[in-house]
């Protein structure tokens, strides 16, 4: 994937164009999912098929089920997750 920045507007309903270029590449079409993670005062989008959705939401759910998952727990399990992936894809 090659390195695109793209200006969009925020239309008065919160909507978003995703830049024709970054859709193609991105393979986002009608009824693509997207995640979307804020971090301070960047937000990041991200396609996700059902699949990665899994693996993001697998240690969520493993912490609800133990009940010690706290709001303040979530950016720190996605960090480990973005860790993760980067770690694969290196290899």
């Amino acid at each position: 994937m090659t390195d695109k920045i793209e200006m969009a507007t925020v239309s008065s309903r919160g909507q978003i164009c995703i830049p024709n270029d970054i859709r193609a590449e991105m393979g986002i079409k009608e009824g693509s999912k997207v995640l979307f993670a804020l971090t301070g005062d960047s937000l990041i989008m991200k396609r996700v098929s059902m699949e990665t959705f899994r693996e993001i939401t697998m240690p969520l759910k493993e912490a609800i089920k133990k009940s010690v998952l706290k709001e303040s727990d979530i950016p720190e399990i996605i960090h480990r997750f973005r860790a993760g992936k980067k770690a694969k894809n290196k290899n």
